[in-house]
């Protein structure tokens, strides 16, 4: 990948075959990415990027104070994120099989066995997780396959560290990151939709925005709202 550095900023430059210059600023961290056209050359870009520095500085100011959930530990009254909602977490030692309730508006319930390890209380949140975004997903996907009149063939879950969803076009899957499950279903919504209209368009061009206006017209506030969220330890962009 190319890389340009404008005022201190570095900026990575991807070259696609597109009509124009796409700019975005991705969670947590900033960092900077211009999509260009194959035949757009180096001075151009840098023109564009620079250009675009106040709005580059601000997104990246607003970054800066996003709320980040540090690495957890599973201990009692630790706040734990369920489709988008905050709640704390009530660990219960009992000698029964492990499982995960949500008790009531405050309240996740971890049932462990007594001398569980953190490692273990993790695996067993995450797997709780996935079925949870498992029984959301079906539904969604089948509304938008009426709407768009696309056909998605398979789908799965996975822990992706740099997006929120991705898609094989030729093989028409979808991959949605497992941390959805945290946040509200309309963010899972935004981005199943999003995956699902590289089925119609593969390019983030002018025919996919306007797909992304035309069937989820508040698509942009969706996605601001999904970046505000407070962010794991890892780094989720989209």
């Amino acid at each position: 990948m190319e890389q340009i550095t404008v005022s201190n900023i570095e900026i990575d430059v991807v070259r696609k075959d597109i009509k124009n210059i796409h700019l975005a600023v991705y969670p947590p961290t900033g960092r900077v990415r211009i999509a260009a056209p194959l035949k757009v050359n180096d001075d151009t870009i840098r023109l564009f990027a620079i250009s675009k520095l106040g709005w580059i500085k601000r997104h990246q100011r607003g970054f800066e104070g996003q709320e980040r959930v540090p690495l957890r530990e599973y201990k009692n009254r630790e706040s734990h994120y369920y489709k988008g909602k905050r709640y704390l977490l009530s660990i219960i030692e009992k000698d029964a099989p492990p499982k995960v309730v949500v008790r009531n508006k405050t309240y996740i319930e971890l049932y462990v066995r007594p001398n569980t390890s953190p490692q273990k209380c993790h695996e067993i949140m995450t797997e709780w997780y996935r079925r949870e975004l498992k029984q959301q997903i079906p539904t969604l996907i089948a509304k938008w396959e009426g709407i768009l009149g696309v056909q998605v063939n398979d789908w799965q879950i996975k822990q992706m560290k740099t997006l929120w969803g991705s898609c094989n076009i030729e093989q028409k899957r979808i991959w949605l990151n497992l941390e959805l499950a945290k946040k509200p279903e309309t963010c899972l919504e935004y981005i199943i939709v999003h995956e699902m209209i590289h089925l119609l368009e593969r390019h983030h061009n002018e025919r996919f925005l306007y797909y992304m206006d035309r069937y989820l017209p508040n698509w942009k506030q969706l996605k601001v709202e999904l970046n505000r969220l407070p962010l794991g330890h890892a780094d989720w962009g989209y």
